[in-house]
């Protein structure tokens, strides 16, 4: 079982649904670009000194109409000069229809977005990170994309710009491109599993004040898909983003993604009900489940193969080939290699570190709503 559920996550799902998409070619991403609602642009920020003002450039520049569009920062309780700038920018920008929202007290992203939205007027509200740099037509886009009132949340593209800068930076790369083919094929067929904090959008009044445990890339797809609405990415909204380019950076951002990855297995049990829930169902429990068990699974997988050598060479083999890819990531985290493969295999069994760091998080009361940001993705 625990062999199954490693293969079938990292392997026989995206194959799976490679497979299933075959049979949506049909379905295309409808789009209305007449569909232009009142939205607000909020940006959450924590000691973004480094980044907030190109941040503040870059969305006043966004193609939309400026009669539709207002913009809120919500500055989650920063000790630098990040509401300093902001206010100052501000200031200097009247024509636009800007606000400075502080958070009183460190709570983290989700809880800075709870609280900001309160103050949203408008029919939506478009969520993107400090440090991600929107495309001109990416508001236009993610409108565009909201073509019945079934569609709860629209998920943009983060688009990965220093790939070629790091192995660490292009393994994330690599991995992150697989990941979008398969959201773009769970979109099409239904509904997509999780989201990417860099740009998405969501109705003003249907938004849901998540615990600020909680993430809204992967708390926001589900909550609407339990609703029978559907969570859908459109690829043409882009955001640009660094990766972390040095694996300390990479392996405190996953450990923050598994904060919650206990309560993520199987958020509601009523994601079985595959009659009612259809490709969700069979989605959620090969992409997200799958993944958020391997961190067990690869410990049961290694203990339980080792008790059982003498049964079969098979076994034997098995066992060999266990201990030469963890073997191979150690080899690597030594000699620093670039070589491709071993940086893939390295940065995979990092991922699973993560995992089991979050975990410990959990178990041991240390999984907290904020993190500290990676340097290198600034």
């Amino acid at each position: 079982m625990s062999g199954f559920i490693i293969v079938w996550a990292m392997v026989g799902y995206p194959l799976s649904l490679k497979l299933i998409g075959k049979f949506y070619n049909n379905r295309k991403l409808e789009k209305d670009y007449s569909n232009q609602p009142t939205v607000t642009v909020m940006v959450v920020a924590h000691n973004e000194e480094k980044v907030i003002y190109a941040k503040l450039n870059n969305i006043i520049r966004l193609e939309y109409p400026s009669e539709k569009i207002e913009f809120l920062i919500a500055s989650d309780n920063s000790t630098d000069k990040t509401n300093e700038i902001v206010s100052q920018f501000i200031r200097a920008h009247r024509d636009y229809k800007m606000t400075l929202y502080e958070v009183m007290g460190r709570k983290g992203k989700t809880n800075a977005q709870n609280e900001a939205q309160k103050k949203i007027t408008t029919e939506f509200v478009v969520m993107t990170d400090a440090n991600s740099i929107m495309d001109k037509e990416s508001v236009k886009e993610l409108m565009a994309a909201f073509t019945s009132d079934n569609i709860a949340y629209v998920s943009g593209k983060l688009s990965i710009v220093n790939e070629d800068t790091s192995a660490v930076s292009g393994a994330e790369a690599s991995y992150w491109d697989s990941d979008l083919a398969t959201r773009e094929i769970e979109s099409r067929i239904q509904t997509i599993t999780a989201g990417n904090g860099a740009l998405y959008a969501c109705r003003t009044k249907e938004y849901y004040d998540f615990d600020p445990i909680e993430c809204h890339d992967s708390a926001m797809p589900t909550f609407y898909a339990l609703q029978g609405k559907r969570a859908i990415a459109n690829h043409d909204a882009i955001a640009y983003e660094k990766a972390g380019e040095i694996i300390e950076d990479e392996f405190g951002r996953k450990v923050r993604m598994n904060r919650t990855i206990l309560s993520h297995i199987l958020p509601n049990i009523r994601i079985l009900n595959v009659f009612k829930y259809k490709w969700f169902t069979y989605n959620y429990l090969g992409h997200r489940t799958c993944r958020y068990l391997l961190w067990i699974s690869h410990l049961t997988i290694l203990i339980t193969n080792s008790l059982i050598l003498s049964g079969s060479w098979f076994y034997k083999m098995v066992f060999f080939a266990q201990l030469l890819f963890y073997l191979l990531a150690v080899i690597r985290g030594i000699t620093k290699s670039n070589n491709k493969y071993l940086t893939l295999i390295y940065y995979y069994c990092v991922t699973i570190i993560a995992q089991w760091s979050g975990v410990y998080n959990i178990l041991t009361g240390k999984a907290k709503p904020f993190w500290e940001k990676a340097e290198s993705t600034r």
